[in-house]
């Protein structure tokens, strides 16, 4: 009687443009993506839904303001979008970072060696919620959605 031996799985690719797929469609999804923000303008009604939590609450989220935003940033209006949601700007800043890190991460083959600490996600949090709250402080308005 004879045992076969399991077979691995194939190795990932160890670095270079194979290890950059992930990547290239992340990347292809946000260009997608970004277009179409840029060619369909938010600020026309019936192109997009209404916040839900604004339409119920009345109050902004944290995220009130971002496909506007977006479009600013997409026709490189970097004061308009700042205008509509300076934490999107911020967040996509980080974003942008993250992933040209990432890529240069795979393309060297390089292991992850750490992830996010608990103190930088918990920060994250308290900074949404202080933003989520602020925007809605009356007489605040340079934070809420223009």
């Amino acid at each position: 009687m004879s045992t076969v031996a399991p077979q691995r799985p194939a190795p990932l690719a160890t670095g270079g443009f194979g290890a950059l797929r992930a990547p290239g469609l992340a990347a292809t999804a946000t260009v997608a993506v970004m277009t179409t923000v840029a060619l369909v303008d938010p600020n026309q009604p019936g192109h997009y839904p209404t916040c839900p939590f604004l339409a119920l609450s009345g109050y902004y989220c944290p995220g009130c303001g971002t496909l506007r935003g977006l479009h600013d940033l997409a026709h490189g209006d970097l004061a308009g979008a700042l205008a509509r949601n300076p934490l999107m700007v911020l967040a996509a800043g980080g974003l942008l970072v993250a992933f040209v890190l990432w890529s240069r991460r795979l393309w060297l083959g390089r292991p992850r060696t750490r992830v996010a600490p608990a103190a930088l996600l918990y920060g994250l949090l308290a900074l949404v919620l202080a933003f989520w709250v602020l925007r809605n402080v009356p007489g605040w308005n340079w934070l809420s959605p223009a």
